[in-house]
């Protein structure tokens, strides 16, 4: 009786021994199986999409600005000149309806007036001219019509052109369109539209659904979810927003990434570190610079 007793309690220790071996085992190959799982997401995640671009696109932001004052017929013709893919032009509407080249809502930082453009219609602000130094030298020249950017250029520029809200509702979008199309700019795909405001996007699908739009977020208000679900090619977003998570999202969407650099003093160095995540394109506050990383040069 002692002997089976013994048996017994041996047997039931190498069943226990036995149980922990296999639990263990279990354990050992579930912790292997999530650490491989998680290398493989860690290094997938890490992998630059590529662009979905065929090239990356050199976006000449308010025409060349480095070297004449931005917005300006001759800021585009340097632009134009250098070979760019597209001239990015900002515009605002004047009191009389007038669509006039113009980043800021107001001309307090690019002439020697103030006040918003909206207050001023068109012969008024024809006689308020923009200044920049350059060279220690001043450089003074008119605020451009859209349409005068028009007939000096016509069809042999590319036009990415920002639209923005008047007074805070929709003003410009019939009359953006209807100039667009005098100069069949639209039928011969020469024009891509951009704006912060989905209302104005929208409004300029049910004008021209044939027109590329990009929606804008400016700095620090990206939205990733957004922007996936906006039913845009494009998408423009600050630099400082770029990231590879976000760039990679937006390529598996098959949305384009174009960057605009606010900080001037970092831009370069902005430019070389989005290179690498394989952007689609860039408004360039230095198109010699651009070029150059780009081995376009």
């Amino acid at each position: 009786m002692r002997l089976l007793l013994t048996s017994q309690k041996e047997r039931y220790f190498i069943e226990v021994k036995e149980n922990h071996l296999y639990k263990r085992s279990i354990g050992f190959i579930l912790f292997f199986s999530i650490m491989i799982l998680l290398v493989f997401y860690i290094s997938s995640n890490c992998e630059v999409e590529p662009m979905v671009a065929d090239f990356p696109k050199i976006i000449a932001h308010r025409g060349a600005n480095d070297r004449f004052n931005e917005s300006t017929i001759s800021a585009y013709k340097i632009a134009a000149n250098d070979d760019v893919d597209a001239l990015e032009v900002d515009l605002r509407m004047t009191k009389d309806g007038s669509l006039v080249a113009m980043h800021d809502k107001t001309i307090d930082r690019t002439t020697n007036g103030t006040g918003e453009v909206s207050h001023y219609n068109l012969e008024e602000i024809k006689e308020i001219p923009t200044i920049e130094v350059f060279s220690n030298q001043s450089t003074v020249a008119v605020i451009p019509t859209l349409k005068e950017i028009l007939d000096t250029f016509t069809d042999t520029e590319h036009y990415y052109i920002e639209t923005r809200l008047v007074n805070d509702v929709l003003a410009m979008e019939e009359s953006l369109v209807q100039l667009l199309n005098e100069y069949d700019l639209i039928e011969k795909k020469l024009v891509t539209i951009q704006s912060f405001s989905q209302d104005s996007l929208e409004r300029i699908h049910e004008l021209a659904p044939e027109v590329p739009l990009t929606l804008l977020f400016g700095k620090g208000k990206f939205s990733l979810k957004e922007a996936k679900m906006a039913d845009y090619p494009f998408i423009g977003m600050e630099a400082s927003d770029v990231t590879l998570k976000n760039v990679n999202e937006l390529h598996r969407q098959g949305k384009e990434v174009h960057v605009f650099f606010n900080d001037l003093e970092t831009e370069k160095k902005e430019q070389e570190r989005v290179k690498l995540l394989n952007v689609d394109g860039y408004f360039t506050n230095d198109i010699g610079f651009t070029k150059k990383i780009l081995q376009l040069e």
